[in-house]
């Protein structure tokens, strides 16, 4: 597999793809709440996962969220390709771009559903109580992050 650190169009469209997938087509997100402001090159930061096919199957971005922290927004990996480690991958690459960045933590909204995942990586979290989001249901989680040597 490989990353990529989306910035041309071409990739850019490759996430919008993913994205559509998962949660247009799987989870019934309308287009207008999925595509945004930072779905545009110079705007957001966004990563793309590449199998060894060269078919885009994961993407995630980010976005600050303030001085220290980025928001994690937008994680998305294709329906078959899940638990082989993708995920983990997109999220190391996303969090080490935001730590290049000089941002020194992250938050994100996860699925309920992915909230063990999250826990995994290192993050805690810190809603109260699930809120709804694109009428799913989320919880709010925190890490720290810190530029590493390597991108898996």
């Amino acid at each position: 597999m490989k990353v990529v650190f989306v910035t041309t169009e071409e990739e850019l469209g490759e996430c919008l793809a993913v994205r559509r997938a998962v949660f247009m087509e799987e989870q019934g997100v309308s287009e207008e709440e999925e595509i945004d402001d930072q779905d545009v090159i110079g705007v957001g930061h966004h990563v793309l996962v590449v199998d060894g096919g060269g078919r885009a199957v994961a993407t995630a971005r980010y976005k600050p969220y303030d001085a220290q922290t980025a928001k994690i927004q937008r994680v998305a990996v294709l329906h078959p390709y899940r638990k082989y480690g993708y995920g983990r991958v997109v999220m190391n690459a996303v969090e080490q771009m935001a730590a290049r960045d000089g941002f020194r933590a992250a938050v994100l909204d996860a699925q309920c559903h992915a909230e063990g995942f999250y826990e995994r990586l290192g993050y805690e979290t810190i809603s109260d109580v699930p809120f709804l989001d694109a009428g799913i249901l989320h919880v709010r989680m925190k890490k720290p992050i810190k530029v590493s040597s390597t991108v898996e």
